[in-house]
């Protein structure tokens, strides 16, 4: 097969799948977190199933973790840092999350939630 046909090919399918992903919402929309003593804010967080997101977590005073089980979702979130956690939820629900770094007095009760909504 001629080089030049397999590659205006590949560049051909590079090009429909990249119109596609735009006409489609492509970009994963951002959801800036932040990790305070001891809250998360915001500390519920909406989105729609099959939207790509991406959680991005920073943490002014101490290092803190973010960790959803029911998702298998974690995070290790450094003071200075942007921690991303890229996420497409394939299921409609109601979680929960928590900081599972210690924090100091006040920590077993930075929780939160992740809805997903149809």
């Amino acid at each position: 097969m001629d080089r030049r046909l397999l590659i205006t090919g590949c560049a051909a399918t590079l090009v429909a799948l990249a119109a596609r992903a735009v006409a489609q919402g492509g970009e994963a929309r951002r959801i800036p977190v932040v990790a305070r003593k001891f809250v998360f804010i915001p500390n519920e967080i909406t989105v729609r199933k099959g939207e790509p997101v991406v959680l991005e977590f920073t943490a002014p005073e101490v290092a803190m973790g973010f960790f959803a089980p029911e998702l298998g979702l974690r995070a290790l979130i450094v003071p200075g840092a942007v921690a991303r956690v890229p996420w497409t939820p394939d299921r409609v629900g109601r979680f929960d999350f928590l900081c599972d770094v210690f924090c100091g007095d006040g920590h077993e009760g930075m929780n939160g939630h992740l809805v997903v909504q149809a």
